[in-house]
């Protein structure tokens, strides 16, 4: 059994430190191994055992002196420290009793096995992804209960991104941590917004005459409204960009609000109107088919 240099595994370099700089290093040491941010590295999981096992032992007084005074006499003060993974065991159960030793002793015949991660896809609106929200969803799960867990979706989450939720998936065997439950955002297009990156395009409507007169008119954005001025002639299928009112992601970037315009024609019209559409149909010399002919 290899004996480990717990101070070397904290990153400290001598043994004279205070428990509250040992708790400082195995919280730093703790973040930068920490499961969220080494997903799939097997070395990572292993450095946070070590890192565990260390701070178990050196965090308590007693414990911590009696690990110094075995460590003095089988290596002397000024030896380096060995810190690799060794053989089956570790030397904690040295400073805190046989407990951890049954507990070896009872699994080493069994494979320790991480459960398996659950992956899953949700659906929500545009707006529901720009401002954040909670959600509930509801899982069947192997043994076919149904398992309701709250999602946190952040505000400006990105269309097809994960969110991880750690030790929500399968259950782990012979003591191993459960699985982690993986959530694809999916964002849907409503009836007003529709997300291209971090664009929103929607849909400005215009009546004939204002196409062609051109008209001051309000665009609604996600949060708020704001006054553009269309020119006069705009045809359908044209697009006016309003910077900065688009989709903001998760960073804190924005990106534009783009107007499609749409000309529609009334479909019913009154006397008084027909009136003035056979006047306009007499007098103008307007013929938008002559240019397609020529």
């Amino acid at each position: 059994m290899i004996f480990k240099n717990y101070y070397k595994i904290l990153d400290l370099e001598t043994s004279h430190v205070s428990i509250e700089e040992i708790k400082d290093a195995y919280r730093a040491a703790a973040k930068k191994y920490h499961p969220d941010l080494n997903v799939g590295d097997e070395l990572a999981e292993e450095r946070i055992k070590d890192i565990n096992e260390a701070y178990k032992v050196l965090s308590v007084p007693s414990t911590k002196r009696k690990y110094d005074r075995t460590w003095n006499s089988r290596f002397g003060k000024n030896e380096k420290a060995l810190s690799g993974k060794g053989e089956k065991g570790t030397i904690l159960t040295m400073f805190l009793g046989n407990i951890e030793g049954e507990k070896e002793t009872q699994t080493q015949s069994k494979k320790i096995a991480k459960g398996e991660n659950i992956e899953t896809e949700i659906n929500i609106s545009v707006q529901e992804a720009f401002y954040g929200m909670e959600k509930m969803i509801s899982l069947r799960m192997a043994e076919g209960k149904i398992k309701n867990i709250v999602v946190t979706i952040p505000q400006g989450i990105g269309n097809g991104e994960k969110i991880r939720l750690i030790g929500q998936g399968k259950p782990g065997e012979n003591g191993g941590k459960n699985g982690d439950l993986l959530i694809k955002i999916k964002i849907e297009d409503s009836k007003t917004f529709r997300l291209k990156g971090n664009d929103l395009y929607t849909d400005l409507l215009l009546t004939p005459w204002e196409a062609a007169l051109g008209v001051k008119t309000k665009v609604a954005s996600m949060d708020d409204e704001t006054q553009i001025y269309i020119p006069q002639g705009i045809q359908t299928g044209e697009r006016i960009k309003i910077p900065g009112k688009g989709y903001k992601d998760s960073h804190g970037v924005k990106g534009d609000l783009i107007a499609e315009i749409k000309v529609v024609v009334p479909k019913q019209l009154t006397k008084q109107e027909k009136e003035i559409y056979k006047k306009l149909k007499e007098i103008s010399k307007f013929n938008p088919r002559k240019e397609q002919i020529s």
